[in-house]
């Protein structure tokens, strides 16, 4: 076994001096210690709350998931503290890693017994109820605590103590309640101090991120983007409004922290805020399940370039979301409307056709090149010789151009018949037949391949 306890600034008795400092979060309430619970979820589902102000987790099944233990340790040490996190104990039973926590010691290899022996009584919370009689005694340590006669010891204390210590020592089991994942993600933070600025509230809004990507890597899923609600202080002007809100979208989903972060800061440099803020809420949005990647067996290459996506969406939160623009298919049997552009930020999905699409041309003209006609064949740097067709393209009519004020608009439906045609000199070309508005035939170059 081996547990991960996480003490936080309102932790009880000798709390550990924080090795790095938190902007963050008054963890003296309930619903502070549950986000990092939430948290917490992501690395085992056997996660509780131990004593009401400490978060315990047995993480021994999940080492090789996380790269070893080594890695393990190190990725905690390095996210905790942001979360407000101040002491990590690391230890064989729960209890024993609560105690090593708030004193800021670690194992490093050595048995749990004799490091636990040379700890103070405080450490222990079953012990320091009764830490004053028993330093009056003499007794200063967990360990002159542990060689007291048990007998004696629970008729002069109380059995609990004699519980709690052999449950930290590992001669007793521990029983905890374990965290649930919740379905829906809502957090929420009062902040210690009201911020006018809205960068500002970047420092209190990374801890929720942090929170939502732990919950939706317990879940195995990711989220299309998030909102962040701000709540204005009761003492503002009536014109303010009860507060605002920012909706950050990917374009797919995902948890990845950092790149949630930096899209929000992008957002929150252009944004104003009415009046001071005091409270946010963060709300994951569009959930959906994310397939893990298998790892290989193999070494591959890794660019050192950061992926294309991520810096796309992040010019687009900062130039504009319509500054940015990519191509997407559309279900149209047109083919110069067939592709449209819109906001890379937009998710596009779109079905896979379980029909072979017929050949279609490398280039496309930006309009239908009108051809000559001779002896009734299509003339184009010499006659065109069709070998494949007609596909015949029909359709529309629910697509309107706008008229002027007064001037109904007109369709722009079209009723062609594609050719794949060759020519001697020019190639392979895409071509169509149609009637004009008078009903004479007439033939248009509209594609060539490469």
């Amino acid at each position: 076994m081996l547990w991960v306890a996480l003490t936080t600034p309102h932790t009880p008795l000798l709390p550990a001096s924080p090795k790095k400092s938190s902007p963050a979060l008054p963890l003296a309430t309930a619903e502070a210690l549950r986000g990092i619970a939430t948290w917490c979820l992501q690395f085992t589902p056997r996660v509780a709350l131990v004593e009401g102000c400490a978060v315990a987790l047995e993480v021994w099944s999940s080492l090789r998931l996380f790269r070893g233990e080594d890695a393990l340790k190190a990725r905690i040490a390095a996210e905790a503290p942001d979360l407000g996190v101040i002491g990590i104990g690391w230890a064989p039973t729960a209890m024993g890693a609560l105690v090593l926590a708030r004193c800021g010691v670690s194992l490093d290899g050595r048995p749990l017994t004799p490091v636990l022996d040379q700890q103070p009584l405080p450490a222990l919370t079953a012990a320091a109820e009764h830490a004053a009689t028993l330093t009056h005694a003499g007794i200063n340590t967990l360990g002159q605590l542990r060689v007291l006669p048990r007998k004696a010891t629970g008729r002069r204390f109380s059995e609990q103590l004699l519980v709690a210590l052999d449950q930290a020592y590992g001669r007793r089991p521990e029983v905890f309640e374990w965290q649930q994942i919740p379905e829906d993600f809502l957090a929420r933070f009062e902040l210690p101090a009201r911020e006018d600025q809205a960068m500002a509230l970047m420092e209190y809004a990374r801890p929720l991120l942090m929170q939502m990507c732990g919950w939706l890597a317990a879940r195995h899923a990711g989220a299309e983007g998030f909102r962040l609600t701000w709540i204005h202080d009761s003492m503002r002007a009536k014109d303010a409004g009860d507060g605002g809100h920012l909706v950050i979208r990917s374009s797919t989903p995902g948890r990845d922290l950092n790149h949630f972060a930096r899209l929000l800061s992008e957002h929150l440099a252009k944004t104003e805020l009415l009046a001071p803020v005091g409270e946010l809420k963060l709300e994951a949005v569009g959930i959906e399940l994310v397939v893990e990647e298998s790892l290989s067996l193999l070494p591959k290459s890794m660019s050192g370039g950061e992926a294309l996506t991520p810096v796309l969406e992040q010019i687009a939160a900062r130039l504009g979301e319509d500054l940015v623009v990519q191509p997407f298919e559309v279900d149209d049997h047109r083919p110069e409307c067939r592709t449209r552009w819109d906001a890379f930020a937009k998710r596009r999905t779109r079905k896979t056709s379980e029909v072979d699409p017929l050949p279609a041309p490398t280039f496309l003209l930006p309009e239908p090149l009108r051809l000559a006609v001779s002896n009734e064949r299509p003339q184009y740097q010499g006659a065109l010789y069709p070998i494949l067709g007609p596909e015949r393209v029909e359709g529309g009519w629910w697509d309107r151009v706008p008229g002027e004020a007064g001037v109904p608009g007109t369709a722009r439906h079209v009723e062609r018949d594609y050719w794949v045609a060759v020519s001697k000199t020019a190639g392979k070309l895409w071509i169509f037949s149609t009637r004009q508005d008078d009903g004479t035939p007439a033939w248009y170059l509209h594609g060539i391949f490469g």
